[in-house]
C-alpha cells in the first residue's frame, strides 16, 4: 500500500469538476483508492464519496492505493487533488 498526504491548493477546494476528474483518473487504475480527510475515508473512485468530504482550500487529505499500480496511482492522483493536472 502506498500513501501520500496532499494539501488542497485550489481556492475553490474540491468541487464537482475537479472531483469528477479525480474519479475518472482513479478509475483507470486497478488498485483500490481511498481518500481520507478529518478521519473520514471514502472510495476514491466514487464521486459522491469525494463530494461528501467537502474539501476546501487548505484541507489536508491522505490518498491511499493498494494494488498492482499503487505507486503510479498515488503519484498521479496526488497532483490532481492538489489542484494541478496529471
Amino acid at each position: 500500500m502506498r500513501t501520500a498526504e496532499v494539501i488542497i491548493l485550489s481556492e475553490d477546494g474540491l468541487h464537482a469538476r475537479p472531483a469528477s476528474l479525480f474519479v475518472r483518473e482513479a478509475g483507470k487504475f486497478r488498485s483500490e483508492i481511498t481518500v481520507t480527510a478529518d478521519g473520514i475515508s471514502v472510495n476514491g473512485k466514487s464521486i459522491m464519496g469525494l463530494l461528501t468530504l467537502a474539501l476546501c482550500s487548505g484541507a489536508v487529505v491522505t490518498i491511499a492505493a493498494d494494488g498492482i499500480d499503487e505507486e503510479n496511482a498515488v503519484q498521479q492522483l496526488a497532483v490532481i487533488l492538489a489542484g494541478g493536472r496529471s
